[in-house]
């Protein structure tokens, strides 16, 4: 207790939630690697364990080091690092490693690893919204000087972000959208920018089921179709992932066949990815699913309540941006599981293996619990 008091500031249950969610990862993805292991490692099941083990820690520190940090800090470099953000989406769009039809990836030199340049652009746009909405209190209602610039970035993120991955570039969009409406952005604009939004992506959907084409459209249009024909309540041939992951679930029951004792890794494409949610659920049953969800839930719960406390808007923004992408993130990841959505590819954030993905969902966390702290020592000090 007192290393805690004395070294983890900020929200004690956000920390909570953290340590959880660790944990969850690290069990499922040792349990959900087997497969990969054999296929890649000559059967060594430790070693994506001990990987992701130390990527996680490493993740860890980023976060205790970003929760020291003043959130108020983070104000100065926020309307610089979205620009190189932008260009870094741009070069990725353009050069970047072409992985399953998309091209999200880019190689970091000397080290050999890859990133994923939208989880950068996330972090700095809503760093980016954050600040411009808290310096523009005082004419927020102004349609040229306040809700223009902003859009502008918003939709030039976005729209680099879509091409290789609709469903981050949907996300962020939605999360945006969140902190302009606390911003006070009039919501006669933000109706119409909704109702615009809405109408351009149904042109688009229409677009492509009438478009004959292969690559990354070609299996946006596979998914678009299936998912609507399901929506209808007409029989389809379900694809692979969908069948195995529903499987997975109902094997599961009530509490699950204990850790490590998933079948359906064995047959689900990505199970330490994009249907970890599934071999959790195998393992721990509807219970182990529905603490997972209670965990986000009780996440965002705890980030209202710093956004409550928080006398800086900035702090506010910032706190609750974060909090909605990465908890409806999840909650999109668990929904593709169990079919209430399309395959998005999203993963879970702390839970799915990942790399560099996992230091920047880590960095979100603790700028959340950074401006918990302050939030805290503000209301003592009162």
């Amino acid at each position: 207790m007192e290393f805690s008091r004395k070294y983890l500031k900020g929200d004690p249950v956000i920390w909570l939630v953290v340590a959880i969610l660790s944990l969850f990862g690290i069990l499922a993805v040792y349990s959900s690697t087997g497969t990969l292991a054999y296929s890649k490692q000559g059967g060594n099941t430790e070693f994506y364990l001990l990987k992701h083990t130390l990527i996680l820690f490493v993740s860890l520190f980023l976060m205790w080091m970003a929760h020291w940090v003043d959130f108020r800090f983070y104000s100065r470099p926020a309307q610089l690092i979205i620009y190189p953000a932008i260009i870094l989406l741009a070069y990725t769009l353009i050069f970047g490693s072409n992985i399953n039809n998309a091209s999200r990836w880019v190689q970091i030199p000397v080290v050999g690893m890859s990133f994923q340049t939208s989880d950068l652009a996330k972090i700095a746009l809503i760093l980016y919204v954050a600040r411009f909405l808290s310096r523009q209190q005082e004419s927020i209602k102004s349609f040229r000087t306040s809700f223009l610039p902003v859009l502008f970035h918003i939709l030039l993120v976005c729209m680099l972000i879509a091409p290789a991955d609709l469903s981050t570039a949907a996300v962020l969009f939605a999360t945006c959208l969140l902190v302009l409406f606390i911003g006070r952005i009039p919501m006669k604009y933000l109706l119409a920018l909704t109702g615009t939004g809405a109408i351009g992506l149904t042109l688009m959907i229409v677009l492509i089921l009438n478009l004959n084409v292969q690559g990354r459209v070609g299996t946006w249009k596979e998914r678009i179709e299936d998912y609507v024909e399901f929506a209808q309540g007409k029989e389809v041939e379900e694809s692979y992932q969908n069948q195995q992951a529903k499987i997975a679930i109902a094997e599961g029951g009530i509490f699950g066949k204990g850790p490590g004792k998933s079948h359906q890794r064995n047959f689900l494409p990505s199970p330490y990815a994009d249907f970890i949610y599934a071999i959790i659920i195998e393992e721990y049953g509807l219970l182990g699913g529905f603490v997972l969800i209670g965990l986000y839930l009780v996440l965002l719960w705890r980030t209202v309540k710093i956004v409550i406390k928080t006398p800086k808007a900035f702090g506010a923004f910032l706190a609750i941006g974060l909090s909605f992408s990465l908890v409806i993130q999840a909650f999109i990841n668990m929904g593709v599981a169990v079919h209430i959505f399309p395959v998005t590819g999203l993963p879970m954030p702390l839970v799915s293996m990942g790399g560099t993905s996992l230091f920047f969902t880590s960095i979100a966390f603790g700028i959340i619990l950074s401006v918990s702290r302050e939030s805290k020592e503000s209301s003592i000090e009162e």
